[in-house]
C-alpha cells in the first residue's frame, strides 16, 4: 500500500471535514455561548436535537467506518502534514469561507441549495468532485459543475431500524408532517382535510411534526403505525420516510413535483422539477400530487399494501455498505 504526503496511507484512511451552521441571533459571538449552553439545553426537551445534516455527515463516518476505513474528522494537522491525501468537505458552505489547505477535496454531500449560489465552485482547482444526493438536485447541478457532480445517499442503518411488522399496531395512519414553509396555510388546505378523509374512513390517526420529536419518539411511533402519510414539499434524501420504510411502514407521499423553497425565485425564472420522496419505487408505497388525488391514491395504498416491500427496497438500494462504497470510490479516485 502506497502513501500520501507524510506516510498516510493512501486507501486506508478518509479524513472528513464538518461544520454546522452558526450564526449569532441576539449578540455580536452569542453563537459561542449558545454551542456551550445546547448540551444543557437538550437535556430539557424531547425535540430533535441534530439537524438533517449532521444525521447525514453521521451516517456517513459510521458507514465508512463500519466497512473498515479509518476516518479521521477535523484533523486540520494530518490533512496539512499530507497535502497529497484527500479530504472530503460536508456540511454548511461556512465550511469553506476560510478553506486554504490544499489537498484535493471531495465536497458535500450537504453544501449549496443550488449552483448558482457558488456558480464558480468548481473552477478551485483543489475542488475534484460535487456529491449530491437526489437524482433532481443533479438534474439541477449538472449543466453548472458539469461532470464533476456525482449522486451519493446516506445509508440506512437497519440493525437501529429494524423491521416493526410484528408489532402490535394501534395507528393506521401516522402523518409526519414536514411541511417547511407556509405551515399554517398549507396545515389548513392539505394536512386537516387528509386527516379527515382518513379518520371518515374508520382509521386511526397520529400526526407527528418535524423538528418535534426525537428518534426515540419517532421509533416508538413507527413500532405503533401500519402505514405512513409523508407530507413535505421536497427532499434531497429523506431520512424520516426512509426510517419508516426501513421499519416496514408503507407510505403515501405528498409530491407534488417541484421544489418549493422561495429561493428558486432568486436563481431560477422557471419552478424547479423536485421530488419529496427521491428515492421510492412501487414497493415503498404510493405518491399524490395535490388534495384532489389523495383520496384515489389512498385507495390504491390500501389495496397494494399487503403487496409492499418498503424495508426490501431499503436494504436493496440505501444500504450502508452502498454508501461507504460509492462515496470511498469518489474519495480515492482523488489519488494519482
Amino acid at each position: 500500500m502506497g502513501s500520501s504526503g507524510n506516510g498516510l496511507a493512501e486507501r486506508d484512511t478518509i479524513l472528513l471535514f464538518y461544520k454546522e451552521f452558526e450564526q449569532d441571533k441576539f449578540f455580536k459571538n452569542d453563537r459561542y455561548l449558545k454551542r456551550m449552553l445546547k448540551p444543557l439545553y437538550n437535556l430539557t426537551h424531547h425535540r430533535q436535537k441534530k439537524t438533517g445534516f449532521a444525521v447525514s455527515f453521521e451516517l456517513l463516518r459510521r458507514a465508512l467506518q463500519k466497512h473498515g476505513w479509518k476516518v479521521r474528522v477535523n484533523d486540520y494537522a494530518l490533512a496539512r502534514k499530507c497535502p497529497h491525501h484527500p479530504v472530503g468537505l460536508v456540511g454548511f458552505p461556512t465550511l469553506l469561507e476560510d478553506w486554504t489547505l490544499p489537498n484535493p477535496a471531495l465536497l458535500g454531500p450537504s453544501l449549496y441549495d443550488h449552483p448558482m449560489l457558488a456558480p464558480r465552485l468548481m473552477q478551485d482547482s483543489r475542488y475534484r468532485t460535487y456529491l449530491v444526493l437526489a437524482q433532481w438536485t443533479y438534474d439541477m447541478f449538472h449543466p453548472h459543475y458539469g461532470d464533476t457532480c456525482a449522486r451519493w445517499h446516506a445509508g440506512i442503518d437497519t440493525d437501529e431500524w429494524i423491521d416493526t411488522s410484528s408489532h402490535a399496531k394501534d395507528i393506521d395512519f401516522l402523518i409526519y408532517d414536514k411541511i417547511r414553509w407556509n405551515h399554517d396555510e398549507l396545515a389548513l388546505e392539505l394536512l386537516e382535510p387528509i386527516r379527515e378523509i382518513l379518520r371518515g374512513r374508520g382509521l386511526k390517526v397520529e400526526t407527528v411534526r418535524y423538528k418535534y420529536h426525537d428518534h426515540l419518539t419517532y421509533r416508538r411511533l413507527l413500532e405503533r403505525s401500519r402505514a405512513m402519510v409523508f407530507l413535505c414539499e421536497h427532499e434531497t434524501q429523506g431520512l424520516a420516510y426512509q426510517e419508516a420504510l426501513a421499519s416496514n411502514v408503507p407510505v403515501l407521499a405528498w409530491d407534488n413535483g417541484y421544489w418549493l423553497d422561495p429561493l428558486w425565485r432568486q436563481v431560477s425564472d422557471t419552478m424547479i422539477p423536485a421530488s419529496s420522496v427521491p428515492f421510492f419505487s412501487e414497493d415503498c408505497g404510493e405518491r399524490f400530487s395535490d388534495l384532489a388525488g389523495f383520496e384515489p391514491s389512498l385507495t390504491r395504498f390500501l389495496e397494494r399494501m399487503p403487496l409492499t416491500r418498503p424495508r426490501t427496497y431499503v436494504l436493496e438500494n440505501l444500504s450502508m455498505l452502498q454508501s461507504a462504497e460509492i462515496y470511498a470510490r469518489q474519495y480515492f479516485s482523488m489519488i494519482s
